[in-house]
Formats: structure tokens, sequence, C-alpha cells
């Protein structure tokens, strides 16, 4: 089998993946991807230098893409995962790995539309997986060798960091990492808000904000990083910082993060019964 990976709809999940991807070494010309419209596709190709193929001009895309490639990664919406796998079905490989990047949609779900045997890997990445810095939750089918798992594992290596964990734990861990990065976007929006209220101005404001989370990010990304210790270390006794925390604590920031994870993974396994 070639070394083709296909990516089967091409938003902004499967573009991240893929720009993280293609970053970490795999050559443009080992990729294609579907997408629904020309002027889409023709940007993907501009951008990536791959080959993208519209549905719009190409009613059989998907299965021209499927076609002989090793890895598939199934990026179009929950609700239409499992026609596309019905779709493609017909055209792979025995030994070809299906992964979906998909939430909700389990893996018996995925399973019951693809030929018996086929080999399925749910993930749970996020968006920072286009700068090579996502977090990519991988979970093996009933049919996914070892051998299958680890060539998933390293394709997504080189768009983040790897974990691997029981399917039963995938919402949760959509919870955190996978709407994990919105939360660091909300933060950085109620920072820069609460500039503006103590009177600077709004594009200064911004500006402190976004860099400083995105700079507490790179010291949380040191190796062995711990952020309750980098927390403690710029919070002196009795300072403004301290102040800060103690009015976050009294405010029920900690059990309002824990309600709000609890919500999305919640709302995960309402969507995967509702999907089944």
């Amino acid at each position: 089998m070639s070394n083709r990976i296909a990516f089967l709809g091409c938003g902004s999940m499967n573009e991240a993946i893929l720009g993280g991807v293609l970053a970490g070494g795999t050559a443009p010309v080992d990729v294609v991807a579907t997408v629904r419209r020309a002027e889409r596709a023709a940007e993907l190709a501009e951008r990536y230098g791959v080959t993208a193929i519209a549905g719009a001009e190409e009613p059989d895309a998907n299965k021209l893409a499927a076609t002989g490639s090793r890895i598939l990664i199934l990026g179009v919406k929950p609700v239409g995962i499992t026609d596309l796998a019905r779709e493609i079905s017909p055209v792979l490989k025995p030994d070809a790995v299906v992964v979906s990047v998909a939430a909700a949609v389990s893996i018996a779900q995925l399973e019951a539309a693809l030929p018996a045997g086929q080999a399925v890997v749910r993930t749970m990445p996020n968006t920072p997986a286009k700068l090579g810095r996502g977090v990519i939750s991988v979970s093996p089918g009933t049919h996914c060798s070892p051998e299958q798992l680890q060539r998933v594992k390293e394709l997504f290596a080189s768009a983040g960091t790897v974990v691997e964990v029981p399917e039963d734990q995938v919402d949760s861990v959509g919870a955190i990492s996978g709407s994990g990065p919105a939360y660091a976007f909300y933060l950085a929006e109620a920072m820069a808000a609460a500039g503006r209220e103590l009177g600077l101005d709004p594009e200064l404001s911004l500006l402190l904000a976004r860099e400083t989370v995105a700079g507490a990010g790179f010291m949380l990304a040191e190796p062995g990083a711990d952020p309750a210790a980098l927390r403690k270390a710029v919070t002196s006794p009795n300072g403004t910082t301290e102040r800060a925390i103690a009015a976050f604590d009294q405010g029920g920031m900690p059990r309002i993060i824990a309600e709000g994870a609890r919500a999305a993974a919640a709302r995960s396994a309402e969507i995967t019964k509702q999907l089944g």
C-alpha cells in the first residue's frame, strides 16, 4: 500500500491536523484532501501543495481520495461521519486505518458503518495541532493492531502530544483538551475586557491579554512544568497577584471551570446517544 494519507473533509480541525502533519515532515505529494467547494480546494492546494478534490466538481471525491490511502482521517461533522464511512467502504484496503476526529462518534458506530474487520482509531484532537502544539488522544478500535495504532500515533505526533486513552475517557479528554483552547481564548477575552474597564486603550488591553496568555502557555510547555508551582512563583505574599487569586477563589472560579468541563463531557455523551 502507498503512504498516502486522505483527509476526508477539511474543516478547521482537519486543516489544523493537516498543517501539523505537513510541518512534521510528511510530503504534500502523499496527502489528498476532499472538500465541498472548488474555491476551498484551490485554497488548500495553494496553501499546502496537497492534492485537493472538490465534491461539487467530482461527486466521487471521497472514494477517489480513499482509494489506495493508508490512513484516512474523517473530518466531517459528527452527523455525517457514518454516512461518509459507508460511502468509502467499497474502496478501502483491508489494512487501511480509518481515523475519526469527530467528537461524540463512538468506535462501535464507526465500525458498524465500515467493512467487517476494518481498523478504526477514534481521536480527540485540538486546534493547536496546526502549530504542532496540539494534544491528540487516540483510542484503538476492536480490530486495530498495535502496528496500525503506532502508525497513527507517529502521524499525529508531528502535530503535537499524543496520549492513548480508553474510549470511555474520550468525553472527559474532550472536555479538557478538546474544548480547552476555547477556555484559554475566553480567559484572554475576559482579561482584555478587564483592562478596558481599568481605563486601558482597547488595542493595548487586547495586546496585553493576548501576549500574556500566549507567554504563560510557553512557560507551561517547558518540560516538567507544574501550573500550581508556576502560579505560586509569581504570587508574592500580600501582593497584587495574591489579591487577584483570592478574588478568583472567592468567586468560585475552580468550581465554575469544573462545571464547564462536566457540561462539555455530558453534552458529548448526549450527542453520542442522539447519533446512535
